[in-house]
């Protein structure tokens, strides 16, 4: 298991795909929950991922933490490759601060 540094410093391992609005809307949360000193640490390819990311790393979050929401938008396309709709989809993130390492059962 790597430890919450060597994630922070690898490469990117979210979903995130650099929209600016969601990257606001989690940064607003952010700053809302742990400060304004937080939002300069946040990292939307690294340090805020999905409950089921951060089990796949070996963290989970810990007891009674809430989720931080967020949408992504899904595009359904026809067979020429035109967008048909746009399907909000949402996110429920954990940041850094809300998981700790799991504890492995005997």
């Amino acid at each position: 298991m790597k430890s919450l540094k060597e994630i922070m410093s690898g490469p990117a391992i979210s979903g995130y795909t650099g929209s600016a609005n969601t990257r606001d809307m989690v940064a607003t949360e952010i700053e809302h929950r742990w400060g304004k000193a937080e939002v300069k640490r946040y990292d939307a390819e690294r340090n805020c991922l999905t409950f089921s990311r951060w089990l796949s790393l070996g963290y989970a979050p810990r007891k009674g933490e809430k989720a931080i929401r967020s949408v992504t938008y899904l595009e359904q396309k026809d067979a020429q490759g035109n967008v048909i709709k746009t399907i909000p989809r949402s996110v429920f993130l954990f940041y850094v601060k809300q998981v700790e390492a799991r504890k492995e059962k005997v």
